[in-house]
C-alpha cells in the first residue's frame, strides 16, 4: 500500500471526515533537504471533521499526528496540515 493510501485510510478511520485531501508535494522538493528520493517525503493534508470542534490548532495537529502514529510520521519529512 502506498503512503497516500495509508494516510487516507488512517485519517478516514480516526476522524470520519466530511472532506479529506491527501496531497503528495514531494515533487516540489526534489533535491532539497529532506528529499530521500522515495517521492513520498513531503505531504499536505486538508481535513474537515466534527471531531476537531472545540480543539485548539495545536490539539488538532496533535490528534492527526497521534492517529498517523510514529511509523508513518517517521517516513515523512514534512507534513502540512489544514484542519477544520
Amino acid at each position: 500500500m502506498d503512503l497516500n493510501t495509508e494516510i487516507r485510510t488512517i485519517l478516514d478511520a480516526a476522524f470520519a471526515p466530511t472532506s479529506l485531501a491527501v496531497i503528495n508535494e514531494s515533487h516540489k522538493h526534489a533535491g532539497h533537504a529532506g528529499d530521500d528520493g522515495s517521492g513520498e517525503s513531503h505531504w499536505r493534508v486538508e481535513i474537515v471533521s466534527t471531531v476537531f470542534s472545540g480543539q485548539s490548532r495545536i490539539g488538532k495537529h496533535r490528534a492527526v499526528h497521534t492517529a498517523l502514529g510514529p511509523d508513518i510520521i517517521a517516513r515523512i519529512h514534512a507534513l502540512s496540515l489544514q484542519i477544520s
